[in-house]
This record gives structure tokens, sequence and C-alpha cells, in this order.
């Protein structure tokens, strides 16, 4: 079962996908893909609807798809959570998860314009593993009860401004990270009970050519051992979004240029679906 959103900015509609292809009109469950449907146990609602047949087919092709989540309170991120991207970047494997967040403004749909931050050089790729939380963990004490708060997984392109992250940041990486459009997220929300986030594969082109290819085998951190870390750390709501690293392949690595104006990034994991935006310019305002 896949869970999307499809039509205008601010206007999507909730629309599900079931095993052979067909997709189908989730308003009979609900008005949108957000926290408290997801607490409210939706998801297990949405499967008994679609299994009952009690909801319409629809035909969404051509249609924009929005982020598969509406409105996450927070998208908090894990760096360097690779072994090889640690490598790539010139430092050791982190003893604890390196933990920084996104404003939750930046997330648009899969295939929308990703606009370059005016004064940018150094704009970067990443993909990801989103993880979309179910109802708030609280100090776990055990991987094992992680499942319980996971509601599903998501593709997501981290996107990064390294001069902004790194030389201009005092310390800190949000100015790299929160650029407007700079979460791309979608094109499905795919329930966790669906998938085995330990071995997934990732894939990245731009402009056709292959950047990333790993597994989420390469985790220095389980999707399970961030989420005791976070509970412990920090309060994550129904819907927020966790972004759980990147692998090797970056440009920040010296193998690649950085991101220009026109460039193409497609993103692909393996039982999440594909995602392919267009890097743009901003349209300044008059002075």
């Amino acid at each position: 079962m896949q869970l999307m959103r499809h039509g205008a900015v601010g206007a999507e509609q909730p629309a599900v996908r079931d095993s052979q292809g067909r997709t189908f009109d989730a308003r009979p469950v609900t008005a949108d893909y957000d926290g408290p449907f997801l607490e409210a146990d939706g998801t297990e609602r949405l499967r008994a609807a679609l299994d009952a047949g009690e909801l319409p087919e629809i035909d969404i092709s051509g249609r924009r798809l929005g982020s598969p989540i509406a409105r996450p309170t927070a998208v908090v991120c894990i760096g360097m959570n690779y072994a090889a991207h640690a490598a790539e970047s010139g430092s050791a494997p982190p003893p604890y998860p390196v933990v920084f967040l996104k404003h939750p403004g930046c997330v648009i749909g899969p295939n929308d314009d990703v606009i370059m931050p005016v004064g940018s050089a150094k704009t970067d790729w990443e993909v990801e593993l989103a993880v979309v939380i179910k109802k708030t963990p609280r100090y776990l004490s055990d991987p094992a009860q992680a499942a319980d708060y996971i509601a599903g997984y998501a593709l997501a392109n981290d996107l990064s401004e390294r001069a902004f992250q790194l030389e201009t940041s005092g310390g800190q990486w949000s100015k790299g990270k929160c650029a407007e459009t700079f979460n791309p997220l979608g094109p499905v929300l795919r329930p966790a009970a669906e998938v085995d986030p330990d071995d997934l594969r990732l894939r990245t082109w731009i402009n056709g050519e292959l950047r990333q290819d790993s597994t989420t085998a390469d985790m220095i951190f389980s999707v399970a051992d961030i989420l005791v870390h976070l509970s412990r750390h920090m309060l994550l709501m129904p819907g927020d979004v966790v972004s759980t690293g990147t692998p090797q392949g970056v440009a920040l690595s010296g193998r690649y240029p950085y991101l220009k104006v026109g460039d193409v990034m497609a993103m692909e994991i393996e039982e999440l679906g594909r995602q392919e935006q267009r890097i743009v310019d901003r349209a300044l305002p008059a002075a």
C-alpha cells in the first residue's frame, strides 16, 4: 500500500495505491495524511477500507504529487550516518548520532523545482531514507520498542549548501540546510510493516549520471537506534519526519561538481519510488 497526496500546492488530496497499481481516493477515510491521522491508527483504517472496496478508484496521471505527509511540525536529520560517507567527508564515524534540524517549511513535493539559494556555489544533493513518526516516543530503552512509533517510510532529498553549512555557519548546520525547497519528500509513504529499513538500495543520478549507489546496511546507526536516541533528547510528534543520513557520493567528497541552475537530480529508494527535481534560479524582487 502506498499513500500519496496529489494536486496543487496547498490543495493536495490524499490517495492510496494498492499492490496492483490501482489508485483510490482516500477522502472517505481522511481529509489528509497528517499527524492526527497517523496517531489514530490511520494507516490501518485506510488498509481496511481499501481491502473492503470502500474507496472509489481514481486516475491521477499527470497530476502534481505533493509530499506524502502534510505539515510535519519538525524535520529531524542525522548527519554522517553512513560509514563510507563519513570517510569521504574526512570524519571518523561518530560515536553518537549527529542531529540537526531542517525547517519543516523546506518540505516540497517529490518532483517540484528546487530553488538555488542566492549566492550559493556549493549546493549538494543527499538521498535519504525518511521515517515518519506515528506517535511520540519517550525515553525508549530498547531498539525493539521503536517499531511501535513508526508510521512508515519515504524517500527524501536532504539538500545542503555546504559553504553556508560549514564555512559561514558559526558552528551550526542550519544555515546550509534550511533554504526554501531544500527537502523534497516522496512520492509515497509506505506503512512501516511493509518495509525492511535495514537493507534498502538508495541511488542518485545527476543529469543522468550515477552519483550515489549504496544500501541502508551501511548505516552506522539503524532506524531503531536513532529513535531510541532521539526519544531521550527531544519531543517527536506524530507526523514528524526523521531523515536518517546519506551514503557516499555527494559533491562534498570532491569527486563531483556542485549543483548549478538547470541540473536535474533523480533519486530512488527501492520500495519507496523515485523523485526528480530541476534546479532553478530564484526570481529576485525588483530593487
